[in-house]
């Protein structure tokens, strides 16, 4: 969920999260990359109030001091963020820690790591950030599933329609942001997402 995004939405961050929780939603990220420190640890604890009861995870990007100021479930660091082993020690054993890949080289490295997840991409091309990573492709996505036994998380320029080929390629959870704010009915757009996730899992199981 990111925050740029939202700006301009009735409701703002916090009313959007809630929409997505209480259409099923398990796991939000929160981003934002413009806000004050004060304003991220602020915004993230009135999210992690909201979405306890739902039963739904808040991991907040980039600040793994936040995160546990904060009392959220997680974080997730990119490459230019504390390695996971140092973000590992500010937010403790019982918070998940998400580190983005965007080459096998820094795959490799994340696998080595305690990172509870790997997130791979951009798989297709983003709108959501300002200076995007170079597209990997879904065939990366492939390749990763070789090389680690890690939950894998597909992020980037991700739609209902493009989903399945992604899960296929052995993706375990996607990252969307874009086809979730633009959608006429964001929680009805959750929802098919869901679906699909359940019906792909079904046929692996």
């Amino acid at each position: 969920m990111d925050a740029a995004s939202l700006r301009t939405r009735r409701g703002g961050e916090l009313a959007f999260a809630e929409m997505l929780a209480e259409s099923g939603v398990k796991l939000i990220q929160y981003r934002d990359k413009q806000a004050s420190s004060r304003h991220l640890f602020e915004v993230s604890s009135q999210l992690g109030l909201r979405l306890r009861s739902t039963g739904c995870r808040l991991i907040v990007n980039d600040r793994a001091d936040v995160a546990a100021a904060a009392d959220a479930d997680g974080v997730h660091v990119g490459q230019e963020d504390l390695n996971v082993d140092l973000a590992r020690k500010i937010c403790g054993l019982r918070r998940w820690v998400g580190v983005s890949t965007h080459t096998l080289a820094q795959l490799g490295q994340a696998v080595r790591t305690t990172a509870d997840y790997v997130a791979v991409g951009p798989i297709f091309q983003t709108t959501t950030k300002e200076n995007p990573d170079a597209v990997v492709g879904v065939d990366f996505i492939r390749q990763a599933r070789r090389l680690t036994e890690k939950p894998i998380v597909a992020i980037g320029g991700i739609t209902l329609e493009r989903a399945e080929e992604v899960y296929g390629a052995g993706a375990h959870s996607i990252a969307v942001i874009g086809d979730l704010v633009n959608a006429a009915d964001p929680g009805a757009r959750a929802r098919a997402y869901l679906d699909l996730a359940a019906r792909v899992e079904s046929l692996r199981s």
